[in-house]
């Protein structure tokens, strides 16, 4: 597919450290996120939750306690008693101005994990002038709406879970609808029994105009199969995995 945005601009299939390369550091630290970038990842997919003084927090779960063994959530605590909690008793939870700002070169998948982390990640944009680096995604249709809304067409954005829905609908009955906003469609393989990407689907994205990325691929045989298909980007949490198929297929840029 051709760049209908600087984010997606990259020759080649994008290779993305989900949650920094999970497999290989604990997630979501700063030491994961710097072993991706030192394996030559220029990519990475994080999660944001927000402190309850509006500090945003590269965090997937909605509480602490699988991570940190902490009873809490972060949306219930301020910035400061985050900072102390530690991630597998030993890191602590990156802020996303560190994340930005350490790597200013690095491109970044955030999804937005709950509504009190809408306004700060649409503030940190703005503040930090993200919007080439940046793709928006969510679970949730209506925070993805909200940051559309308040960012506009320059910012890059994937399919809500509606939309990802829609669009695998028309890619059997070949329909098109009205204009899509997202320029991404960030999709897992199957959804339970349903197949989701295959190539009638990854061929009607290409049609609309949409790149196809897949999360978490961590097999070597289905990163191939999906790298055939035509995928413009896969999500892992082994990276040297995709490292070395890429790299087989000389596309590890």
């Amino acid at each position: 597919m051709p760049a209908t945005h600087p984010y997606l601009d990259w020759p080649g299939p994008i290779a993305f450290a989900h949650r920094g390369g999970a497999s290989d550091a604990p997630e979501n630290t700063m030491s994961a996120f710097a072993n991706a970038v030192e394996l030559g990842y220029r990519y990475v997919e994080t999660d944001v939750h927000a402190s309850l003084d509006g500090v945003l927090f590269a965090f997937h779960d909605d509480d602490l306690r699988r991570t940190c063994g902490v009873d809490g959530k972060i949306n219930d605590l301020t910035a400061e008693e985050v900072a102390a909690v530690r991630i597998m008793g030993d890191e602590h939870i990156p802020t996303l101005g560190e994340l930005v700002t350490t790597w200013p070169h690095l491109r970044i998948n955030i999804d937005c994990k709950a509504d009190p982390a809408v306004a700060p990640l649409i503030e940190a944009i703005h503040t930090y002038d993200l919007f080439d680096r940046v793709c928006i995604g969510s679970f949730s249709d209506r925070r993805l709406r909200a940051i559309r809304e308040a960012c506009g067409p320059r910012l890059c954005t994937s399919m809500g879970p509606k939309e990802v829905a829609m669009l695998r609908l028309r890619s059997w009955t070949r329909s098109t609808g009205k204009e899509l906003a997202p320029l991404a469609a960030q999709v897992p393989p199957r959804q339970g029994p349903l197949p989701i990407v295959d190539s009638r689907f990854i061929s009607h994205a290409h049609d609309l105009g949409l790149h196809v990325h897949v999360w978490t691929i961590d097999d070597r045989s289905e990163i191939d199969e999906l790298l055939d298909l035509g995928v413009d980007g896969i999500m892992t949490d082994s990276l040297p995995t995709l490292v070395n198929a890429l790299r087989d297929r000389d596309q590890w840029i």
